[in-house]
């Protein structure tokens, strides 16, 4: 069987690990093994997730509008507010 060694966890992410296996009466070793083959038995939950940047790819050529980039950029300079404060400096 092969090892495996996890470095630099977090102290507190280490701590809730050995609250866990002393409840299951496992070794923290059995417990993250434990928890590794559950979540790869469940399919794995971050599989099922689209990333960012998948989500933003899929936004991609998704906006229709007839109005050119002239006039809506307009459109948005126009309905900003000015405020003093913001030229006195904040």
């Amino acid at each position: 069987m092969a090892n495996l060694q996890i470095k630099n966890i977090d102290d507190e992410l280490y701590a809730q690990i050995k609250r866990l296996a002393a409840l299951e009466n496992r070794s923290v070793s059995q417990e993250i093994l434990f928890l590794v083959k559950d979540y790869l038995a469940k399919g794995g939950a971050l599989s099922a997730a689209e990333t960012p940047a998948h989500v933003l790819l899929s936004l991609s050529g998704s906006w229709e509008d007839e109005r050119s980039a002239e006039v809506i950029a307009h459109e948005i300079r126009s309905g900003r507010k000015n405020s003093r404060k913001l030229r006195r400096g904040v």
